[in-house]
C-alpha cells in the first residue's frame, strides 16, 4: 500500500503509500544551505522537482548497472498505465506531442499558451483525467484552434478521441460515490466501457480464487472485456494484453537478474520474469513470498500491477515501478519500530479477537529513490508497505519503506506560509516548526510498519475488497492512519529514543492532522465537489468523527476569528481516547465485513464539504503562490561504455526540464501500439 499521504510538499502534496498515497501536509522550512536546485517548473495546480540519489557513486560497478537495468526496465512499461488510465490517453497524447514538436506558428498566443499548459497536465496526471480528483483535465483552448494545430502539423486526432477533450463523457476517471453504477460511471481502462457494476461483481464471483485460505489477488493484472458478447479476462503478460511492452520489461529484469547482488534476490527476479511470460496470480503470489524474504543486499524494488485505488471495484493493479537505495543511517534509526511491532499490536485498543498473536517480519527502512515509473510518477509516494495480499503478509510479513530523498526534496522546496496561515495559534506554530518534520516521519513509519500489519479478519470474513467493495481502499488507510495517531501520543516513541518529547511530539502530530483533515486539504478540490480521493475521504471522516464526538468536552474547539475558521485542540488526551475509539470500531468493521457501517462511517464523515468553509479556505489560499500538488522529474541514468560496448560506468544526470524528460520518454519507450 501506498503512503501518498503524509507529507506531501507545502501544505499539501501527494503521497503515495501502498498503501500509496499522494497526500498533504505542511512542509518544513527551505533549507537555505543547500545549492542543489530542486525547482524545475511550474503550471496549473501542479510544482515540478527534482530529487537527488545520495551514494549513487559509491556503488560498484555491477550495482550501478543493477540500478539501471531495474529503472529501464520499469520505463519500458511506461505506456501501461496510460492505456490504463484511459482508453484514448495513448492516441491523445501521441497527437498532442506531435503538434508540440512540429507547430511553427505563433506560439506567443494565450492559446498556445494553453494548449502548452495542458499538454504538460496531461504528462503529469498519465493521461486526460486530473491525477488526484479523477475529474477530467478541461482545456482552456477552443477545439477550432487545435483542429487547426492538428492539421498545420498533420497529426491524426479524430471521433471519440478528439471529442472527449472538450465534450462531457467520461468525466470521471474513477466514480466511488454511493448510489451510481461505480463500473459504468468510471473512465478508467480496467473494464469494457459496456460492462456493469453487476457484471463485474458476478464475473469474479465465480472467477479463480487460489487455494482455500490462501486467496491470489483476483482481477489484479487483466482487463475485463466484452467478446463478441462474452465477458472475456484480457490478461497482462507476454503474448497477452500490453505483450509488446511486458516483452521489454523482461528483457531488462533478465538483464537485472544477470548482476543480481545475491542468489535471492536473482531468484525473485526470476520469478517475477515468469509471473511476466505467465501472467499467472499463483506466481505472482509465488514472487511476493520471495521479494519480502529478500532483504539482503543495498537495493531493492517494486515492480508489477500493484496498487487497487484506480479500479472502482478494487480488483485491478495499476502499472507501478520504483527502485531503491537503502538509507543505512535512518534505517538503523528506524527499524526499532519494525522490531517492536508485536507490542504495539498487543498494547493497542483493539477487540482481543482482532489482534493478532504474532506480527510477521514486519521490516521498515529509509530508501532513497533511484528511478520511478508507471502510476509512482510523476506524482510520487513518500512512503510504500507491500505486499498487498493479507495472507502473504499475515504469514511472512512485508516490507516497509519510507522514500527519504523524496521527503527531503519536499522539505527543501516547500516553505512555510501556509503553516502559519491556517494553524490557530504562535504556539501550535513553535510546535509543528520544533517537531514537524519528525511527527511526519514518525506518522508514516507507524502507519506502514503498524497499522498496515495490524489486525485480522473474523474466520471465515471474505477479503475487504469483497465486504467493504468502493470503501475499502479508504477504511484500510483511516485505519493505519488511526494506528499512527494513536501511538504518536505514547511514552513508548521517547523510551525507544525516536523523540526527546513525547507529549509535545504528539500533540504536534495531532494539530496537524485535524488541521489537515478538516481545512486545509480543501485547497485541492474544486468548490462544489465532494471529495472522492481515497486518502482525502479517510484524512477526514477519521478528523470529522473525533471532532463530533468530542463536542461534549470540548475537545476540540472551533474558532472563528477575524472571518478566518480555525480548529484547536483543548484535550489532548482525550483526542488520543477518540482516536482509539474509533480504531476500535474501524478494525472491527474490516474484521467483519460490516458495509452498512462503513457505508456510513464514510458518507457520513468524510465525502460531503462545509461549501462555506470550502470557499474560505480557498479565499485565504490565494495568498500563495506555490501549488497543492508536487511531482518529480527522475535523474537520468547514462552508461558509458568501452570499445567492446560493455558498461564501464553509469552516470548521474538532472534533466534540464520536464518537457525535455517527457518527450525523451515518449521517444524512447512507446512499445505500445
Amino acid at each position: 500500500m501506498k503512503l501518498r499521504h503524509f507529507l506531501i510538499a507545502l501544505l499539501a502534496i501527494g503521497l503515495i503509500w501502498s498503501c500509496k498515497e499522494k497526500e498533504t501536509a505542511e512542509a518544513i522550512a527551505t533549507n537555505e544551505s543547500n545549492s542543489f536546485e530542486y525547482f524545475v517548473d511550474q503550471f496549473a495546480d501542479i510544482q515540478i522537482l527534482r530529487y537527488q540519489i545520495p551514494s549513487f557513486d559509491e556503488l560498484t560497478l555491477d550495482q550501478k548497472k543493477l540500478v539501471y537495468y531495474l529503472t529501464q526496465a520499469g520505463l519500458a512499461g511506461r505506456d501501461i498505465i496510460w492505456d490504463q488510465n484511459y482508453r484514448y490517453n495513448l492516441e491523445i497524447r501521441r497527437a498532442l506531442e506531435n503538434v508540440y514538436q512540429n507547430y511553427s506558428g505563433d506560439k506567443s498566443t494565450n492559446e498556445w499558451a494553453a494548449f502548452e499548459t495542458y499538454l504538460k497536465r496531461v504528462w503529469f496526471s498519465n493521461g486526460i483525467h486530473h491525477h488526484y480528483s479523477n475529474d477530467k483535465l478541461k482545456p482552456a483552448f477552443s477545439p477550432e484552434y487545435l483542429k487547426g494545430l492538428l492539421e498545420e502539423t498533420d497529426s491524426n486526432l479524430e471521433g471519440e478521441a478528439f471529442e472527449v477533450i472538450f465534450n462531457e463523457a467520461d468525466a470521471k476517471k474513477v466514480n466511488k460515490k454511493k448510489g451510481v453504477d461505480n463500473v459504468a460511471a468510471s473512465a478508467v481502462n480496467f473494464y469494457d466501457p459496456s460492462l456493469t457494476d453487476a457484471e463485474v461483481e458476478a464475473f469474479y464471483a465465480s472467477a479463480y480464487k487460489g487455494p482455500e485460505e490462501r486467496p491470489v489477488e483476483t482481477g489484479l493484472n487483466s482487463r475485463l472485456s466484452k467478446i463478441n458478447g462474452k465477458i472475456t479476462e484480457e490478461v497482462y503478460m507476454s503474448g497477452g494484453l500490453y505483450g509488446e511492452a511486458i516483452d521489454e520489461i523482461i528483457k531488462w529484469l533478465e538483464k537485472a537478474k544477470g548482476v543480481a547482488e545475491n542468489e535471492q534476490q536473482a531468484n525473485t527476479l526470476g520469478i517475477l520474469i515468469e509471473y511476466y511470460k505467465t501472467g499467472s496470480l499463483d506466481t505472482w503470489d509465488e514472487y511476493a513470498i520471495s521479494w519480502v524474504n529478500s532483504r539482503d543486499g543495498d537495493i531493492d524494488w517494486i515492480n508489477g500491477f500493484i496498487e487497487v485505488y484506480n479500479d472502482p471495484k478494487g480488483y485491478k493493479g495499476s502499472y507501478e515501478t520504483i527502485v531503491q537505495l537503502k538509507d543505512f543511517e535512518m534505517s538503523r534509526q528506524m527499524a526499532v519500530l519494525s522490531e517492536k511491532a508485536q507490542w504495539f499490536e498487543d498494547e493497542s485498543p483493539l477487540m482481543e479477537a482482532h489482534k493478532k498473536k504474532n506480527v510477521v517480519g514486519v521490516s521498515y527502512k529509509t530508501v532513497n529513490v533511484a528511478g520511478e515509473a508507471g502510476d509512482a510518477s510523476p506524482s510520487t509516494p513518500i512512503g510504500v508497505n507491500l505486499p498487498n495480499n493479507n495472507w502473504i503478509r499475515q504469514e511472512h510479513g512485508s516490507k516497509s519503506v519510507s522514500l527519504g530523498n523524496i521527503i527531503e526534496a519536499y522539505s527543501n522546496a516547500g516553505g512555510t506560509g501556509r503553516l502559519k496561515e491556517y494553524a490557530h495559534d504562535e504556539e501550535e506554530i513553535a510546535r509543528e516548526t520544533k517537531y514537524g518534520k519528525t511527527a511526519s516521519k514518525l506518522l508514516t513509519a507507524l502507519h506502514e510498519v503498524v497499522g498496515h500489519a495490524s489486525g485480522q479478519l473474523n474466520e471465515g470474513v471474505g477479503q475487504p475488497k469483497e465486504t467493504l467493495k468502493n470503501y475499502s481502499s479508504t477504511m484500510e488507510e483511516g485505519r493505519a492512519d488511526l494506528v499512527g495517531l494513536y501511538y504518536l501520543m505514547d511514552p513508548k516513541l521517547q523510551e525507544l529514543g525516536l523523540t526527546d518529547d513525547w507529549k509535545e511530539l504528539g500533540m504536534t502530530a495531532f494539530d496537524r492532522y485535524i488541521r489537515n483533515g478538516l481545512v486545509t486539504q480543501l485547497i485541492r478540490i474544486e468548490l462544489g465537489d465532494d471529495i472522492e480521493e481515497d486518502h482525502m475521504v479517510n484524512r477526514q471522516w477519521v478528523s470529522a468523527w473525533v471532532f463530533e464526538k468530542g463536542k461534549d468536552d470540548n475537545v476540540i474547539e472551533k474558532v472563528v476569528r477575524e472571518g478566518k475558521t480555525y480548529y484547536n485542540i483543548n484535550d489532548y488526551s482525550k483526542l488520543r481516547e477518540l482516536f482509539g475509539q474509533l480504531l476500535k470500531e474501524t478494525q472491527r468493521i474490516k474484521s467483519e465485513g460490516d458495509f452498512k457501517a462503513a457505508q456510513d462511517l464514510v458518507e457520513g464523515y468524510g465525502v460531503k464539504v462545509d461549501q462555506e468553509l470550502h470557499a474560505e479556505v480557498l479565499e485565504r489560499n490565494k495568498a500563495f503562490k506555490t501549488p497543492p500538488y508536487s511531482g518529480f522529474v527522475n535523474p537520468v541514468l547514462l552508461p558509458e561504455t568501452n570499445a567492446a560496448g560493455e558498461i564501464t560506468d553509469i552516470k548521474l544526470l538532472q534533466p534540464e526540464s520536464f518537457v525535455e524528460q517527457m518527450l525523451s520518454y515518449s521517444g524512447t519507450y512507446s512499445f505500445l501500439n
